[in-house]
């Protein structure tokens, strides 16, 4: 019998036997003895695999509804290898607004390497007109980080399979317990499971999943080739962490609806993007695609001096680069996430100098309300 999403979280359909163990064992070993010449354990060496790597690899692939994932160590390890699939003279549609990392890592590795990228706004612009001859892939997030475009991830999936490309969809802002892309037909998944799937802010991780075979045959030869897999107490970490992802994203999420509402009352706020309003243009997409609206917001205030004055004082919500943790963090892309993308491409985005992006916690609602507002009128009094 099919599982609910959050079932899937804390079990798998498979029985498993570990002397009983309800928290799965963490192997902490590079290397396993042969019971004899010609034989295996099934494990030989840590880089290639190790039990309870596997375990969060099954888990999250479960969760995807992939058939295969691979932990690496970072977010930005999965794309560094996904970009492995990739040859000189190649190129890929990829989504103006991404995390800067991403920007960062097409623009000075991947065009050194030979690969072409063109970016563009994918939920407005029109991906079919961008596609050249040796077009391989189409790259998008969403929402997107940080302006939370929504992108609609099955037309997307129609043009790319209409013209023999790959969709590449990071998933990493609404975690597969909200969305899940190879549903409506990507090809492959990224996560950063440093952020929801972890959920704790202690531990780097990433993720690929697919749901073809030949795509997960090549990453595998990669993955042990390149060698940035996670290791077994990190893959430890994230088990722990995707056990509660079902209820940390339901109440992230609460306090994020309560928190965008809120904002959009305060005089100072300019903007309020978040795609679980029914004023933001991706609200559609989103209730069509999506079984939720995430907890991430992104919110302009009226000046920059408005805005560092926020990050100044607030204290219960915490000044701090990352996203997707228990604790509400409050992030300033301009000198943070988005610090290496040319000024020119982050206004052309619309990340100005009074932009904030909130990651939403799980902290009570009323504390976090209450702190925004004390913030908000500490410096309402000083103007």
């Amino acid at each position: 019998m099919a599982r609910e999403i959050g079932t899937k979280c804390i079990h798998l359909e498979e029985e498993l036997n570990h002397y009983g163990a309800i928290s799965y064992p963490i192997y902490q070993t590079a290397t396993f003895a042969h019971p004899g010449v010609g034989q295996s354990t099934g494990y030989d060496y840590s880089r290639v695999q190790n039990p309870t790597r596997e375990q969060v690899e099954k888990v999250v692939a479960s969760l995807e509804n992939g058939v295969d994932a691979l932990a690496l160590s970072s977010g930005m390890a999965a794309i560094t290898l996904m970009m492995e699939l990739f040859a000189p003279g190649d190129h890929l549609i990829v989504d103006a607004d991404l995390y800067g990392g991403s920007i960062r890592l097409f623009e000075q590795i991947s065009r050194k390497n030979g690969i072409a990228f063109t970016s563009i706004d994918c939920c407005f612009e029109d991906i079919e007109g961008q596609i050249r001859e040796n077009t391989k892939a189409v790259y998008i997030e969403t929402p997107t980080n940080p302006m939370m475009h929504v992108t609609d991830i099955a037309k997307s999936a129609d043009i790319a399979k209409r013209h023999g490309l790959l969709l590449i969809v990071d998933n990493t802002f609404l975690s597969p317990y909200f969305q899940n892309p190879l549903d409506l037909g990507a090809d492959l998944v990224i996560h950063s499971g440093t952020k929801y799937l972890g959920g704790h802010n202690d531990a780097l991780a990433g993720f690929l999943v697919t749901n073809r075979e030949e795509i997960s045959e090549r990453l595998r030869f990669l993955y042990k080739t390149t060698g940035a897999v996670l290791s077994p107490f990190d893959s430890w970490l994230i088990l722990r962490g995707i056990k509660t992802l079902g209820i940390r994203m339901e109440r992230a999420q609460e306090n994020a609806i309560a928190i965008a509402e809120w904002l959009k009352g305060q005089p100072g706020v300019t903007d309020v993007i978040y795609p679980g309003l029914e004023e933001h243009p991706g609200y559609g997409i989103m209730k069509r695609q999506a079984r939720g609206f995430g907890a991430m917001l992104t919110f302009r205030v009226e000046s920059k001096e408005f805005a560092m004055a926020i990050l100044e004082k607030v204290k219960l919500i915490q000044y701090a680069e990352s996203l997707g943790g228990v604790e509400t963090l409050i992030t300033y892309p301009t000198t943070q996430t988005h610090a290496d993308v040319p000024k020119e491409v982050r206004e052309k985005n619309g990340i100005t100098e009074s932009t904030l992006r909130m990651s939403v916690g799980i902290e009570d609602k009323k504390d976090l309300l209450a702190e925004l507002a004390e913030v908000f009128n500490e410096i309402r009094r000083k103007d």
